[in-house]
């Protein structure tokens, strides 16, 4: 490992084979950086936090301080970053607070770009895309390969499902399902994200077969958008994502659902 004069590494700190440390570096005594892992310069990493293999953070990064919470005293909360995650100019990521269970948990291969904010006790999954300034508040659940534009912010506890791309400026304050679009300062659902599906190789059939669970769910006649949900499921049983976006919206949630909006202006 390499490891700037002007750098501090306390101790008890855990710094893997090939790790670099840039100047001006802080790392905390209850840190592990893992194999490979870069810190340009500027860098803090306090708390109980885990840095994954081959992590890339740039300056001014700050990650493993407590939660933003009014009278905070967990001490013991806890930030893991998955492998092979980069961390633009001022990301900020924060630990598990003792109401949230405790963990602050970011998954593999994540492109977090200048001034994107994950907070507390949210749930990240792999290969998502956070541009800049991008902001999530506590107990936030994002699906595998989520796109987020430009200052967009999600509202605590709501969840955005595996695939989905939020727009630039989108206000979440409801679920997003996997695999759509939403859009608006107020979020709300401009289709599926079908550029995103044909980047995944699904196929034709499998595309089609969401398109038509999509209009039946959210155009439907007749039911709630539960019911129409579960028959959505049933009418296309060997069809993966038509039950991953079924599952989310039948499943005991805190959030409103995030709906779509009929030609005429009227949600449904």
């Amino acid at each position: 490992m390499s490891v700037h004069p002007t750098s501090v590494v306390e101790d008890g700190a855990v710094i893997g084979a090939g790790a670099e440390i840039g100047p001006f570096c802080h790392i905390g005594p209850r840190v592990v950086l893992e194999d490979g892992v870069r810190l340009r310069s500027h860098v803090s990493v306090t708390g109980v936090t885990r840095i994954g293999a081959r992590c890339d953070l740039y300056p001014g990064v700050a990650v493993g301080g407590e939660g933003q919470i009014r009278g905070n005293d967990f001490a013991d909360g806890r930030l893991e970053i998955g492998p092979g995650c980069v961390l633009r100019e001022m990301v900020s990521m924060h630990v598990g607070s003792r109401k949230g269970g405790g963990l602050t948990q970011v998954g593999a291969r994540g492109y977090f770009m200048a001034n994107s904010h994950v907070g507390h006790d949210c749930r990240v999954g792999e290969d998502v895309t956070f541009a800049n300034s991008v902001a999530l508040g506590g107990h936030v659940e994002i699906g595998d390969g989520v796109i987020f534009g430009g200052l967009a912010a999600v509202q605590q506890f709501c969840r955005v499902g595996k695939g989905a791309m939020i727009g630039g400026l989108t206000g979440v304050n409801r679920d997003v399902i996997p695999y759509a679009m939403a859009f608006g300062d107020h979020v709300e659902l401009a289709g599926l994200n079908l550029i995103g599906l044909k980047r995944r190789g699904l196929s034709r059939d499998t595309i089609n077969a969401m398109r038509a669970a999509f209009r039946s769910v959210f155009y439907g006649e007749g039911g709630s958008v539960a019911d129409r949900a579960r028959a959505a499921k049933a009418a296309s049983p060997g069809v993966a994502e038509v039950g991953e976006i079924t599952d989310f919206i039948l499943a005991d949630a805190k959030q409103e659902l995030c709906l779509a909006r009929r030609r005429g202006g009227e949600t449904v």
